[in-house]
């Protein structure tokens, strides 16, 4: 009789285990389809490229898209300085919408922004290295322009505007994406710039940034020049 009873009760637990696993399941599927959490692959195209079933490739793709799209890109829609940065002093909010691109609902805005100023400061030295410039116009704000050796965040993916998730497969290309194209600012706009001798100097320059406070910004530059 014991036996029996054991028997029966192992059958009902393992009854109860199956519902419970396909929760489970259930459960994993669903956060599959949330990017951050798990990696989110298009079907039949794992960690491949935009329009391609290749594995992606983001040196190439920042190669591709530089010189034919992002630096012209920059050019024509960059707002000077002297009007953005007093702008969302003023009204963060409608400056925001107005002049910035956000790369899905709740990211930051980011901005694509010129201008010419004297460089006042020099940080160098560790990784993420920066020159403070005086810009005319630009009132109160703290202006930095980033220089390396490392450069950090998405500004330059998500300004430019014609760069979106759903032209990748997973979050994780998107990701490369944004960091080979930091890795082109640091091989061709700031591969000359002598830090040293820069402070005192005209800079003009065209780049992105990402708005954390209007206080101060951090411009990752997509063009620069340095006066002699």
């Amino acid at each position: 009789m014991a036996h029996a009873a054991s028997a029966r009760h192992g059958r009902r637990a393992r009854g109860l285990l199956v519902p419970g696993a396909v929760l489970l399941a259930l459960s994993l599927a669903g956060c599959s389809g949330v990017p951050g959490v798990y990696v989110v692959e298009k079907a039949g195209h794992a960690s491949s490229g935009p329009g391609g079933g290749e594995k992606f490739n983001a040196t190439a793709f920042a190669e591709q898209v530089w010189a034919s799209k992002v630096v012209p890109t920059a050019q024509k829609d960059a707002q000077d300085a002297a009007t953005l940065l007093p702008a969302l002093r003023a009204d963060q909010k409608g400056a925001s919408a107005r002049y910035g691109k956000q790369a899905g609902a709740g990211s930051p805005y980011s901005f694509l922004v010129r201008g010419t100023g004297t460089v006042k400061d020099v940080t160098s030295g560790n990784a993420v290295g920066s020159m403070r410039l005086d810009i005319p116009g630009a009132g109160k704000t703290d202006v930095n322009l980033a220089i390396g050796p490392a450069f950090v965040g998405t500004a330059v993916r998500d300004a430019v505007g014609f760069i979106g998730f759903g032209q990748f497969n997973n979050q994780i290309d998107y990701a490369d994406a944004a960091a080979a194209l930091n890795n082109k600012v640091k091989t061709t706009v700031v591969r000359d710039l002598d830090p040293a001798s820069a402070k005192g100097k005209k800079v003009t320059f065209t780049g992105a940034f990402q708005l954390v406070a209007p206080s101060s910004v951090m411009i990752t530059p997509i063009t620069l020049e340095v006066a002699p």
